[in-house]
This record gives C-alpha cells, sequence and structure tokens, in this order.
C-alpha cells in the first residue's frame, strides 16, 4: 500500500530537518546546518549569514565569517543552479563531483560569444592552474588578475570583451566561471579591500559521479520530500526529462520509493525514510509546528520546498513571489508558510525591520515576530526595531 502524505506532514518534517522548528544548539558546527540546507545561498553574502544564524543558537555573521575564513570549514563557490552559494568544505567531493554530471542546458549566449566544449575545458583548466595552491598558501587573485593568467594559458581569444555586463563588456572565458566552481577548480577568497578576490578550494578527491548524483537525489528528499522529478530538476536547474530518467532509474534500483501527497501520486521519498510527524495544524499550516520565522533572501527552504502554492498560499503567491520565482522577497514564515514580505535597512549599528503581514497577527504571534527582528539584529550585528507596515521596495531591492 502506498504512503499517503499530507502538506502538514511533510512540512512538519521540513521544518524540523532544517533547523526551523528549532534551532540548532550551540554545539552544532555552521558547517552541519549548512549541509542541512544543502548549501546557503550566498550571492549577497549577508542574507546566507542571516539563513545560517536564524537555524542556530548564538550564531552570528562572526561565526559564520569565521567558518568560512578562519577555520575553512565553510566555501563560498558555485553550487546549485550555478548561482553562489555556501557550501561545506567536507562535501565537495560530493558536490563537484554530481553538479558536472547535471546535463546542461543550450548556452544563452550568441554564436559568436560562446566557447565550445573543448575550450570551456581549456579555460577551467587554466583556472585551476593559475589558482594552484589554495588561500591558505596566499594564491588569491582578483578577477583582473585571473583574467590575465587565463589569457595567457589559453589565447587571447578567452579575453575577447564579448559578454554584455552591467556597465561594460566582460571576457569570453568569463561565462564558465561557474563551470570552474561547481568542478573544484575555483572558489571565492578573502575580500581585498572592495575587490573579490579567487582561490582554489582545499584539495579533495570527488566522488564517482554516478554515485555522487545518487547521493544528491537522497539528500534533497531527505531535506526537502516528497518531492517530484521536476521539483529536483527546478532546483538544479536541470532539464526535466532527464530528472525523470534519472528517479525512474533510481526507484529501480530501490534507492527512492513513490508516495501519494496531498493526494497525488508521483512524489518520491528516500526508501524507508517514512517517518514523518503526525499532521493536524490548522489552515494549511506546519503540522503541529508552531510558530513565526523571518527568513532572507534566496532562503534555501522557500526554494527547494514544494508545491510552491501550498507553501506560498492565496495572496503569498502574488506577493512573495516575483513571476512564480522564489527568493526574490524576504519572507515572513507562520506556521510553516509564507504569510508575509519584510524588508531591513540598516544606518551603521540600526537597523529597521519593516515587515508586511498579509493576515492578522494574534498577540503571541506579534511577540514572537518582535523576537525574530531581535534576532535579525544579533546574527547581523545590529540593533534592530520592527516595524510593521507596508514594504516599499521591489523584489530583491
Amino acid at each position: 500500500m502506498t504512503l499517503g502524505i499530507t502538506w502538514n506532514e511533510a512540512s512538519a518534517r521540513r521544518l524540523e530537518r532544517q533547523f526551523l522548528a528549532n534551532p540548532a544548539d550551540e554545539d552544532t558546527e555552521v558547517a552541519e546546518i549548512v549541509g542541512a540546507m544543502l548549501g546557503a545561498h550566498a550571492q549577497v553574502l549577508s542574507a546566507a549569514e542571516l539563513s545560517v544564524g536564524v537555524r542556530a543558537v548564538g550564531v552570528t555573521r562572526a561565526g559564520v565569517r569565521d567558518a568560512l575564513w578562519g577555520r575553512r570549514t565553510l566555501v563560498k563557490t558555485y553550487g546549485p543552479r550555478g548561482t553562489v552559494h555556501l557550501l561545506p568544505a567536507a562535501e565537495l567531493p560530493l558536490w563537484c563531483a554530481a553538479l558536472p554530471a547535471v546535463p546542461s542546458g543550450a548556452s544563452p549566449f550568441a554564436a559568436g560569444v560562446r566557447v565550445s566544449e573543448e575550450q570551456a575545458r581549456e579555460i577551467v583548466a587554466a583556472i585551476g592552474d593559475a589558482l594552484d595552491g589554495d588561500a591558505l598558501d596566499g594564491v588569491c587573485l582578483t578577477i583582473d588578475e585571473l583574467s590575465e593568467e587565463v589569457v595567457a594559458r589559453v589565447g587571447s581569444w578567452a579575453g575577447d570583451l564579448v559578454m554584455p555586463a552591467f556597465q561594460g563588456m566582460w571576457p569570453r572565458w568569463r561565462q564558465v566561471m561557474h563551470r570552474a566552481g561547481q568542478s573544484g577548480a575555483l572558489c571565492f577568497g578573502p575580500d581585498r579591500g572592495r575587490k573579490v578576490t579567487y582561490t582554489r578550494p582545499p584539495r579533495f578527491t570527488p566522488m564517482p559521479a554516478e554515485e555522487a548524483v545518487r547521493e544528491l537525489v537522497r539528500r534533497y528528499l531527505r531535506a526537502y520530500g516528497p518531492a517530484t522529478p521536476r521539483g529536483f530538476a527546478k532546483w538544479l536547474a536541470a532539464g526535466g526529462g532527464w530528472a525523470v530518467e534519472l528517479f525512474g532509474r533510481l526507484a529501480g534500483e530501490g534507492v527512492i520509493e513513490e508516495v501519494v501527497f496531498e493526494g497525488e501520486a508521483g512524489w518520491w521519498v528516500v526508501s524507508g525514510d517514512t517517518g514523518f510527524p503526525e499532521g493536524g495544524g490548522a489552515g494549511g499550516g506546519g503540522g503541529g509546528v508552531r510558530g513565526v520565522r523571518l527568513l532572507p533572501y534566496f532562503d534555501a527552504y522557500g526554494i527547494a520546498a514544494q508545491p510552491r502554492e501550498l507553501l506560498f498560499p492565496g495572496d503569498a503567491y502574488r506577493r512573495a513571489l516575483a513571476r512564480g520565482q522564489a527568493g526574490n522577497y524576504p519572507v515572513l514564515l507562520v506556521d510553516g508558510v509564507v504569510a508575509g514580505v519584510w524588508h531591513q535597512r540598516r544606518r551603521g549599528r540600526r537597523m529597521t525591520v519593516t515587515v508586511e503581514p498579509l493576515g492578522r497577527l494574534g498577540a503571541s504571534q506579534e511577540r514572537e515576530l518582535l523576537a525574530q527582528v531581535e534576532r535579525v539584529g544579533e546574527v547581523l550585528e545590529a540593533e534592530a526595531e520592527l516595524v510593521v507596515g507596508e514594504v516599499a521596495a521591489g523584489p530583491h531591492a
């Protein structure tokens, strides 16, 4: 008999496994929290710091940066979807084997701009050679320094200014920068003043690619399951057909099993991982997990948890998504579903956090919200005050 799972049950388990039902204690390593999230989106580092901090007792941005630049248990690099993430350094053998094994789509660049597969491999190898060593050995290059090294190794064609950028043109080689990060040839180093630097991550031996992809599916389903192949593909920015074929193969091997989710077949969990907290929350909430949470831009929970119409119910789908895309607005979670948006503005040590609930909050929820705002201030090392009202800032402001 196929197991039937409700939204409340799935939501409760996801929140627990994400350290959002109960924050991790002070003995939990920052890298363990990031591992449970399957990476913290770090295009804006303060958002990643906040994603980690709201999931742990006592962690501030200083603790995240120490794990990143001091103890180096975290690496800032290109992760899922080719976007910048914090990943546990100990998990690079998994990520840097699985991500290159995901089939890429057609190049978005014009024929005269794009590089061939052979050229892409040359560029990635050149980047790795230029950054040979790691940050502890002092090999950290700015983007201009790295560009000079790449062009010197592969030829002037790599430096052709053909890629439209913010206020100019970028050299051709930069279109495969994310690929260098995903393969372990490159990661971010500490800033040099106002300039970003790049280095090479700690040495590691990648897992076999097929084993890594299988493990990534298991990790994703443990964290965010039940899930569909297309949900997994969306999270990775991969082809839906590839994911359907992959799930079918893993089902045949007994790695994953099908469940019925909210009355619909075609959802999957890791085989044997069928324990869920009892449902019972009212109004589509978190299945017994009650509480108010503030999640920053591109928090992993809002990106990965599906189906999106249940995580963003009613007005939240219109207000907290940008053309159906999650992550562009920081969100207010109430009982496990999105119930508003928020925005923070900082001036020195003081921070104003404006929260726009989409419904009325009860007295206890208002107290929880105030505590969450104070926690945001603690993580970002600021004195935060709460303002309840309309958020005027647009997406990703």
